[in-house]
């Protein structure tokens, strides 16, 4: 199965060892992708550890898993990234449907590392515009699919 973060790598190799505390990220945008996936299927608790200690606080595990059950994460971009010792940023655009609208998250993310450990710190969304999806359109995911066959509920 190829990876939720659309990159080429199976999941097994490539988000999936961060997930299960196997690996850390070596870079912003690595972790970038593993919170994306994490989000896809829907763990909090991945999502909640990957935060700055001092943001951990204002993003509890309930909010976040609200979230991630609302959201039907369908695609990734990613946009820039810019590394530098112990800080990092990420732009990115994340698809998701929620009650058959299709948003998109922009964000120029920023990361830091705490005890050599790359962590998201906050970022900065740009408004995107959202679209209503019906059933016979194509899917916003780029599948070339109608919306009912491919990520349609």
């Amino acid at each position: 199965m190829s990876c939720y973060c659309n990159s080429s790598l199976p999941y097994s190799q490539c988000c999936e060892p961060y997930l299960k505390g196997q690996k850390f990220a070596e870079r912003p945008q690595i972790l970038m992708r593993s919170r994306y996936t994490a989000y896809c299927l829907k763990d909090a608790k991945y999502i909640h550890d990957t935060y700055a200690q001092a943001k951990q606080a204002q993003n509890s595990v309930d909010d976040i898993a609200t979230f991630a059950n609302y959201a039907h994460f369908i695609k990734l971009e990613v946009l820039e990234e810019a590394v530098e010792a112990t800080q990092g940023i990420v732009e990115f655009k994340a698809h998701y449907i929620a009650e058959n609208t299709h948003y998109i998250l922009h964000e120029r993310s920023n990361f830091i590392t705490e005890a050599g450990r790359w962590y998201y710190l906050d970022g900065e969304l740009y408004d995107t515009p959202t679209t209503k999806v019906g059933r016979n359109d194509l899917c916003p995911c780029g599948s070339d699919k109608k919306y009912k066959k491919c990520h349609g509920s």
